[in-house]
């Protein structure tokens, strides 16, 4: 028989004294706290991020389409929080960020893990990427490249609705063939959930870009070291301005076929 322990104090549940142990600032400057906080706070926001899009797939899997848009629709919420982080870089001048950014190099959000996890698992996955880290981050990543997609699941629900997936094609067919549903079913909802999913996603790496342009304009990222290994990798374009690479990934989206079936859709 298993016993489960209760939490002795709310510091303690939260493991607070840890938590608030974390935040280490390499200068004196005013804005490097803030700056630290509030990227951690987004990594934090891409574990939970990964958890429900992992609980999405299971539940897609397992036929239980309510449950997987639900998920869905938290996710959705969690990007609106990692744009409003966003908002209190902002707060601070570029002349603030100069204080202490270039204590930050060769540090770069570009070396994220969890953000590349959350792009593996939806189903956009670069191996070129890889080349960023080693040991158990590699490791990690690697598995991520192996395991089934969100993308995946979604196409196991749509075979198990009597679909036919086979190429491309078909699943375009599908999907039209869903959308042009009266009334929305389970099937339909999902459908929905994704893409304004996918959207959402799209409109944090849009803000992205347009806070690194207020931040530092066309200077060079910290990441450099990060870029010339992508460019080595055979990651080409990257350009020469932090900016330049993050334009790179603005066209991405995780389901291209969601978004094209919508051309087709008739009344």
């Amino acid at each position: 028989m298993t016993t489960t322990k209760l939490a002795s104090s709310y510091g303690e549940y939260l493991k607070l004294p840890q938590l608030l142990d974390c935040q280490t600032t390499l200068t004196q400057a005013h804005d490097e706290l803030q700056f630290i906080i509030v990227h951690q706070t987004a990594e934090l926001w891409f574990k939970l991020m990964l958890f429900e899009l992992e609980s999405t797939r299971a539940a897609m899997l397992e036929g239980k389409l309510t449950q997987a848009s639900h998920y869905l629709r938290r996710v959705q919420t969690l990007i609106k929080q990692l744009i409003a982080g966003f908002e209190v870089i902002e707060t601070m001048r570029p002349y603030d960020f100069a204080q202490f950014r270039d204590f930050l190099n060769p540090a770069s959000g570009v070396q994220s893990l969890q953000y590349r996890e959350v792009e593996f698992l939806c189903g956009a996955r670069d191996a070129r990427y890889l080349s960023l880290w080693q040991g158990y981050a590699r490791e990690r990543l690697a598995k991520r490249a192996e395991e089934p997609t969100v993308w995946d699941a979604f196409i196991a629900v749509l075979r198990a609705n009597g679909h036919d997936v086979g190429d491309e094609k078909q699943v375009v067919a599908a999907v039209i063939d869903i959308l042009q549903r009266e009334g929305n079913d389970d099937l339909g909802i999902l459908a929905e959930q994704l893409i304004e999913f996918d959207e959402h996603f799209a409109l944090w790496r849009n803000r992205h870009v347009q806070m690194v342009m207020r931040m530092i304009g066309a200077k060079p990222g910290t990441g450099q070291v990060s870029v010339a290994q992508l460019a080595e990798a055979g990651y080409s374009h990257m350009g020469t301005s932090g900016v330049d690479y993050l334009r790179t990934t603005l066209n991405r989206v995780f389901f291209p076929l969601l978004w094209e079936a919508r051309t087709f859709v008739q009344r």
